[in-house]
């Protein structure tokens, strides 16, 4: 909508609508809600004395089931209208499930909703659990999308040779097709990790420690069953020893690989962009579109340009939550509450932020002239395979002789360069090795 503050729900919402299954406030009630059926489940399941009567793969199960599976944006709504009475979010996900499950065979055993528990147990179970779905289905995707169109670069690219920039001035030449599957090498070795990384959960009740549990049913294996619950029911590793609320160690360990998959396609936007104002690349036009209010020739790179914006968004944030989440005064404070309602946005911003690498990527047209012409006019750079030849050949002062033909120096071409070598007092082969060298084909491995 156009009254939106946050350009995500506004601007950019539809490159960020498939966040809302994750991120939204309807996500998160819905969350919570399916954290307290699958525990009033596991409770049945356990079985607690009171509830063995139940049969959990016929009607009464299905019944439990439609709460989660059927959950709509109204029932979100309606507990929503509960918390303006409860002041308390989770306790309203409460409420509303009891609301539900009034006038069915669970009546007399309400009070088993939520048993033992604090609002922390559905939070640190509901939001890793939201997190974890939301890199498996929406961030590895859009990250794979992009490395897979940064290795169909490198393949298109592959062998073309290009002048290298250190500080940036000439320097040997490298290949087009390498300098991309460069960030192909990088990503893929942050998406390993996050392929790899562990969602964790806090499930120990006020403090950690079960006590309620414990006192109230001392015979049973509560640890045990926190940890089958944990894992079997909501594919989370749990946390044995904790406070009130989780440590989020390990989400501050997303936080910070999301952080270098980010940073890295920051370089890479960047480059793009340099690549572009030096016009190795053109880039396709689009009917209708206009590139400068006032200046009718612009093609902007405005697809890398919003990348790299998107992308420090999103790490700003990222890397707030990782330093500030795993931080909590003694037991518990609620400073992790309202910081971890904003986990959606620097999702946000990566996405968006994929989507127009992505675009910027389709886009491009290689101008080779522009490369061959820069690779002609900088033959200095391929001092640095004649002097260390000259080295393995044990000629005397190799780099000195070069430094002093080809530093700071303007005028340096091909005819430079061979006259040098023809003068050096070494054999007519040596001479033939050395000028077969040009700045197009001195590019090493990898190319």
């Amino acid at each position: 909508m156009i009254t939106n503050i946050s350009p995500i729900d506004g601007r950019y919402a539809s490159k960020t609508k498939e966040l809302e299954a994750y991120f939204s406030e309807y996500a998160l009630i819905k969350y919570r809600v399916w954290v307290e059926i699958e525990y009033f489940k596991a409770l049945i399941n356990l079985p607690l004395p009171q509830l063995e009567q139940f049969n959990t793969e016929g009607s009464d199960q299905q019944l439990l089931d439609r709460i989660t599976d059927d959950f709509t944006v109204e029932d979100a709504q309606r507990i929503k209208e509960i918390e303006q009475t409860t002041n308390h979010d989770v306790k309203a996900v409460e409420y509303f499930i009891k609301e539900q499950l009034r006038g069915t065979s669970y009546e007399d055993h309400l009070e088993f909703i939520h048993f033992g528990l604090t609002s922390q147990d559905i939070n640190n179970t509901a939001i890793p659990a939201s997190i974890r779905d939301a890199v498996t289905e929406v961030f590895l995707p859009k990250m794979h999308e992009v490395i897979d169109q940064l290795k169909s670069c490198a393949a298109a690219y592959k062998g073309i040779a290009m002048l290298a920039r250190t500080h940036g001035q000439p320097a040997s030449p490298t290949t087009l097709g390498k300098e991309f599957q460069v960030f192909v090498t990088r990503l893929e070795m942050q998406l390993k990790k996050l392929e790899t990384i562990q969602y964790t959960a806090k499930f120990g009740g006020a403090t950690g420690n079960l006590n309620a549990h414990k006192v109230t049913y001392p015979d049973i294996d509560w640890i045990g069953f926190a940890h089958s619950f944990v894992s079997d029911h909501l594919r989370l590793q749990r946390q044995t020893v904790t406070t009130q609320i989780e440590h989020y160690d390990h989400l501050a360990e997303l936080f910070h690989i999301l952080v270098r998959v980010n940073t890295i396609l920051v370089d890479l936007a960047r480059d793009i962009w340099t690549y572009i104002s030096i016009d190795y690349f053109k880039q396709k036009t689009v009917a209708g579109e206009i590139g400068s209010s006032a200046m009718p020739h612009k093609v902007n790179p405005i697809d890398f340009e919003n990348a790299e914006g998107n992308l420090g968004m999103a790490n700003a944030i990222f890397q707030h939550l990782a330093q500030k989440l795993p931080i909590s005064r003694l037991q518990r404070d609620l400073t992790d509450s309202t910081v971890l309602r904003n986990v959606g946005v620097p999702f946000g911003h990566t996405i968006i932020a994929f989507k127009s690498i992505l675009k910027g990527l389709s886009k491009l047209e290689l101008n080779k002239a522009k490369l061959d012409h820069d690779l002609d006019q900088n033959w200095a750079v391929v001092a640095e395979a004649i002097q260390n030849i000259l080295r393995r050949e044990a000629y005397p002062k190799p780099y000195e002789a070069l430094k002093e033909l080809t530093r700071g120096k303007h005028q340096i071409n091909k005819s430079t360069i061979h006259e040098f070598i023809d003068s050096l007092a070494i054999s007519a082969d040596l001479k033939e090795e050395m000028k077969i060298i040009t700045p197009f084909n001195y590019v090493g491995y990898y190319t």
